[in-house]
């Protein structure tokens, strides 16, 4: 079972917070690393979560955010039965 790394997240950034400006850069694509934890045992390529919400995340979504290097939370507004069919 995975565990959490650290419990207390010590600073968090909303999309209010940040302003990307477009300009010229010497840091190139291919050399950046955005890879981060999500547990200790689980590694995100992509750093993105998909909300655990009935109108966005069953398994098509978790599925395609896998692929992109991120991970979808399946919500629970369903039976036991139906959410082991979302995860197969």
């Amino acid at each position: 079972m995975a565990k959490f790394v650290n419990r207390e997240i010590p600073e968090g950034l909303t999309f209010d917070d940040v302003l990307l400006v477009p300009a010229h850069s010497d840091v190139l694509p291919r050399d950046v690393d955005v890879t981060t934890n999500f547990t200790t045992d689980i590694k995100l390529h992509t750093p993105i979560v998909s909300a655990a919400m009935d109108t966005v995340t069953e398994a098509d979504l978790a599925i395609a955010m896998a692929r992109a290097g991120g991970i979808g939370v399946i919500h629970k507004n369903m039976t036991i039965e139906k959410q082991c069919e979302q995860v197969r």
